[in-house]
């Protein structure tokens, strides 16, 4: 009888322990690619909670609007800018510009509530924040090859008289990135991709000749694409790396602390 019972006892066990892999499963499979939006959204918020007054926002005493315009064209294109100031918030010319880009899951105004605009604004940078087509507020556009893809990031950094921008690259924002730093890195002052989408499209030759200062970044949990885009972007040959501790692939978001202080850190170097 007791026999019998243990024999009950185990097969409970096993039954639950497959039920609970069953339920777990996606979750598991989910963790290598890019988390849903609500996924992040939920980080975010708990991010800037935990940051509350701490070094990753401005001094209180420091106002930096964040203004949002719409580049007309085909197709129209939704920004977000912070312009520079100095410490008593007066504007002042720029240091450098910054032109941020988003993941599959944001848009421009991650970078807004994660305070990453305002941080490079009271830094002395102007920061842009675009809103890639069919993201946020900017309309879906059939951009299927990487020369529409430059060519729309030009039209962008042209318009609004940016020459030499520093380029924040996280993930999906890849596919117009590596193009437009392969065409055109000379226009570049400055690279920094994290976890981008796309690097195994070019050569080990293409990646030897471009000369743009790089910052890789992506996170330690990040087996997949992170680990993907730092084997072949570490072929560029400026490059310098930051592997965030404990953080997954939107390692801005577990991280920002330390993501801004890299950010600002390679700004620095740029100067």
């Amino acid at each position: 009888m007791n026999f019998l019972r243990n024999r009950l006892v185990v097969l409970g066990l096993v039954l639950l322990a497959t039920v609970l892999l069953y339920l777990l499963l996606p979750a598991i499979r989910q963790g290598s690619m890019e988390p849903s939006l609500d996924v992040q959204r939920v980080k975010l918020r708990e991010r800037l909670t935990a940051a509350g007054s701490s070094s990753l926002a401005p001094p209180p005493a420091v106002n930096v609007t964040v203004r949002t315009g719409q580049l007309p064209g085909d197709p129209p294109l939704f920004f977000r800018e912070a312009l520079p100031v100095d410490a008593a918030g007066r504007q002042i010319l720029p240091r450098l510009q910054v032109v941020l880009l988003h993941g599959q899951a944001f848009t421009s105004k991650n970078w807004e509530d994660l305070g990453t605009l305002a941080l490079l604004a009271v830094n002395g940078y102007q920061a842009l924040a675009l809103d890639l087509p069919g993201f946020g507020n900017s309309p879906d556009s059939a951009l299927k090859t990487d020369e529409q893809r430059v060519a729309l990031l030009q039209r962008f950094l042209e318009a609004l008289g940016v020459r030499a921008a520093v380029l924040l690259s996280p993930s999906m924002s890849g596919r117009f990135s590596l193009p437009f730093l392969v065409q055109r890195g000379t226009q570049l002052r400055g690279f920094v991709p994290i976890a981008p989408v796309g690097t195994r499209n070019f050569s080990a030759q293409q990646y030897q000749a471009i000369q743009t200062p790089t910052l890789i970044v992506y996170g330690e949990q990040d087996t997949n694409l992170g680990a993907q885009s730092y084997k072949n972007l570490s072929q560029l040959p400026r490059s310098s790396t930051v592997r965030l501790e404990g953080a997954g692939h939107a390692c801005y978001l577990d991280k920002p602390r330390e993501f801004h202080q890299a950010l600002l850190d390679f700004l620095s170097k740029l100067e």
